[in-house]
């Protein structure tokens, strides 16, 4: 996101693209009320250098609409990918989204209580998300990451201490199917997430935020239920033989 001229209200440039909210939030900038200052004014009055704020804008990436064959990848190479890419953009995101949703149900819950169970539901997304990538961090991705191990240098294979790679799989599948009906939910009671028109701009980049973290968690359960977890699978038979 390219800003030639510090005289920009921030506000204006949060509006172009939401992500800049929490570039501005890390610094103590306020986007919302004081959204019409200047790049200049807020980053004087709360002592940041503005270049530094001009570098961390000119890194936002605009989307994610790059396309890549993940179904070629080794296995461990998309494992990889999937804890460095979208664990840890829900581990960075959530504390953002959350100070956001409880703000606006805060603010806005008396004329539009449907915030309150949005802010409720959104940390028990996370309350689901945060053990289940723990358990596939530590039990379910090392195992797979041993199969191709395994295959790679043509040694014995040993099993597992679960049986077999299903049930884990099983597992992890039923909680992405719980969490993806909690962010159907939210997006359900907001409007399809489409906020009203005595919206803050907190109030519109918290749809947004949630709109991108749910469109992101897509891509990441399908990488993983669609593409890892068959292939491990397929892996399992062929090496137990």
């Amino acid at each position: 996101m390219l800003i030639e001229n510090l005289e920009t209200p921030v506000g204006e440039i949060v509006r172009e693209n939401f992500r800049a909210a929490s570039i501005f939030q890390k610094h103590g900038i306020d986007f919302c009320c004081g959204g019409k200052q200047s790049i200049s004014h807020a980053c004087e009055k709360h002592n940041v250098d503005p270049a530094e704020i001009m570098r961390d804008l000119a890194s936002l990436s605009e989307g994610h609409g790059e396309v890549q064959n993940y179904n070629a990848w080794e296995l461990d190479f998309l494992i990889d990918y999937i804890v460095n890419n979208h664990h840890s953009y829900v581990r960075n995101m959530f504390p953002v989204i959350s100070q956001h949703a409880e703000k606006v149900a805060s603010v806005h819950g008396a004329n539009h209580p449907e915030n309150i169970r949005i802010a409720a539901l959104f940390t028990e997304v996370y309350q689901d998300l945060e053990p289940h990538m723990f358990k596939e961090e530590q039990i379910l991705f090392p195992y797979i990451k041993q199969m191709v191990a395994v295959q790679r240098a043509g040694t014995e294979f040993g099993g597992s201490r679960f049986g077999t790679v299903r049930n884990p799989i099983g597992m992890m599948e039923m909680e992405h199917e719980t969490v993806g009906k909690m962010l159907t939910e939210i997006r359900i009671l907001g409007n399809d997430l489409t906020p009203p028109e005595d919206a803050c701009t907190t109030y519109r980049v918290l749809y947004k935020e949630l709109d991108e973290f749910e469109r992101d968690l897509h891509r990441h359960i399908h990488l993983e239920n669609n593409i890892l977890h068959p292939k491990a699978i397929a892996m399992e038979v062929q090496l137990i033989g």
